[in-house]
């Protein structure tokens, strides 16, 4: 692990890019860790295959879309980035940002606030805000990822069950009402295809773990459902074929096009700037929940295998990655921790492994695209319907109920139905300002401050001269402790004193805030012809002082010195 640290040190003076790739090569790379790279991506191909198609029908795009982010994004995030075995494509976390931007300016401004977001993500790594992420409070991860599950599993209603609904509205509410009024057309056909494919997703892992449940449960179906159609007429159900036509070369296409796009404008011929000012806030919340579930993974990973990855790096080839994939069709791409785990249970050695899952993909679509049509849209949404269970945290989320404080619970309940009732981007919005909340008050509680007057037990134990006071600070003094921390003294009587010491060596940082609150209550000290002695002021806070020329703005009457002995001696000799 010494070694990786080592490692870790030397990489990061450099622009944060590559890190991972660069670590791999820097320790070697041989024929077998190639083998076994190309073994793990294209176990872990197999499993992206069904899922990138389901999530970007759950954005309401064409099931290739989500096959081209996983090819682009996911092939440069992994050379790109900063884990060495993260897996990047499309997520499920996205599916509840993405959705209204499909509805309200189509594939287009889905690709255009991809690409914004991922400018968005580049600066965040440029400028090394990586690891401000960890600071994210576990309440508003979870109200997140819990509201987030909750929407992704109302979508499926309508493909399990084969619900006629013309157009599932924007909002949470009206959606579950629009599903309840179509409940007449539900199909048993397609429930007996979600019920059959979901008994699968659950089995194979329980007698084969190390065989793709995914591909064996869609594949397995599909070949049933394609069977059933040929010798029963009668038994139709939903298909990406019937679902999604594309033409290409003047010739309709059933599924998914046998081949990739070549590179033209996200925004196709309408780019205007009005069209970027509407996307700013979704490509805002775009990028700050790609950066949290990417670096969530990432830490997730680094527990599965002792590594540690560079999440500023991480953030630049994330970023990069989104620019790119809009370019070839590919939406908004993040780490994705169930492809990321299978990867790392499958040997990969490197990011290499993540690239090769890539090129699996692809190849796919090259060879297998007309057997894309036959899937079942049911079997789709149950996968997802797994996906969104797995997702849930249910209990995490029982658990922080039972256990949080009350502001926790208040933060939980928030993020989740600000997610499910509202929208992503206010839930991202006001997730972020309530965790900055808690960190201020929880930061302004360990604060602590103490004024002993003269005749106290403190005063006699610490043995401060007659008519001096002391006033200690414990913990850092900004701007959410400031005041409570100066109220003392403002309350203070001070006829009982004519010096005040005041003992700043435990106060680690000072800003600007509180460096204000400090110097009004001295001020008022000072008019009134007390003496103040700051005692062992911290490097931080010192030069903050010595900035301000604090010790030489009233007349001597301020006085800095190294400790409280010192400050001791020296109210000796001022009395």
């Amino acid at each position: 692990m010494s070694d990786e640290g080592g490692a870790d040190a030397g990489v990061r003076e450099d622009f944060p890019l590559a890190f991972a790739l660069r670590r791999a090569l820097r320790k070697g790379y041989g024929i077998d860790d190639l083998r076994a790279d190309v073994l793990a991506g294209v176990v872990v191909g197999i499993v992206a295959l069904p899922l990138s198609m389901a999530l970007a029908i759950a954005v309401g795009a064409p099931p290739q879309h989500g096959l081209y982010t996983a090819i682009f994004a996911g092939f440069s995030v992994s050379l790109l980035g900063g884990c060495k075995f993260q897996v990047t494509g499309p997520t499920a976390a996205f599916v509840v940002i993405l959705a209204p931007i499909v509805t309200k300016h189509g594939l287009s401004g889905l690709l255009t606030a991809g690409f914004m977001a991922g400018g968005l993500l580049v600066a965040m790594g440029a400028l090394r805000l990586g690891d401000l992420i960890k600071f994210i409070p576990y309440p508003v991860t979870t109200g997140f990822t819990t509201g987030i599950a909750a929407v992704i599993a109302t979508l499926q209603i309508k493909d399990v069950f084969g619900l006629t609904v013309v157009r599932l509205p924007e909002h949470y509410v009206e959606r579950i009402v629009a599903l309840w009024e179509a409940r007449g057309s539900a199909s048993w056909q397609e429930a007996g295809v979600a019920a059959s494919t979901m008994a699968l997703l659950l089995g194979v892992p329980r007698v084969a773990r190390r065989v793709p449940a995914p591909l064996v449960a869609i594949g397995a179906v599909s070949s049933l459902v394609a069977l059933l159609h040929h010798f029963v007429p009668a038994f139709a159900v939903g298909t990406i074929g019937s679902r999604f036509q594309t033409i290409v070369g003047g010739v309709r296409v059933a599924g998914i096009p046998q081949g990739v796009p070549l590179p033209s404008w996200p925004w196709g011929h309408s780019f205007s700037f009005a069209l970027v000012r509407e996307l700013v806030p979704a490509a805002f919340a775009i990028a700050m929940l790609g950066a949290i579930e990417s670096l969530l993974s990432a830490v997730i990973a680094d527990g599965l295998t002792g590594t540690r990855h560079d999440p500023n790096s991480e953030l630049v080839g994330l970023g990069i990655g989104n620019m790119i994939a809009p370019f070839f069709g590919g939406i908004a791409a993040t780490g994705a921790l169930a492809r990321t785990a299978t990867n790392i249970r499958s040997g990969a050695r490197s990011p290499i492994a993540c690239a090769t899952h890539s090129i699996v993909v692809l190849l796919a679509i090259l060879v297998l695209a007309p057997l894309v049509a036959f899937v079942p849209m049911a079997s789709l949404a149950a996968l997802l319907l797994l996906v969104a269970w797995n997702m849930s945290e249910i209990p995490h989320f029982v658990g922080l109920l039972k256990v949080a404080p009350r502001s926790d619970v208040f933060v939980l309940f928030a993020c989740f139905f600000l997610t499910v009732f509202v929208d992503m981007v206010a839930a991202v919005s006001v997730g972020f300002v309530l965790a900055a909340v808690l960190f201020m008050k929880r930061m302004a509680e360990i604060t602590e401050s103490k004024l002993s007057m003269d005749n106290t037990e403190e005063h006699r134990r610490i043995d401060v001269p007659h008519g001096v006071s002391l006033y200690e600070v414990n913990g850092p003094l900004f701007f959410g402790a400031a005041q409570s921390a100066m109220a003392a003294l403002h309350a203070s009587h001070s006829d009982a004193f004519h010096a005040l010491i005041l003992h700043l060596g435990k106060v680690p940082v000072i800003d600007a805030t509180g460096f204000a609150a400090l110097e009004s209550a001295v001020e008022v000290l000072v008019r009134q012809k007390k003496t103040v002695i700051l005692a062992g002021p911290l490097p931080r806070p010192r030069s903050i002082f010595e900035k301000a020329g604090l010790d030489g703005k009233y007349g001597g009457k301020i006085r800095i010195v190294d400790d409280l002995p010192a400050a001791l001696r020296l109210a000796r000799e001022l009395a």
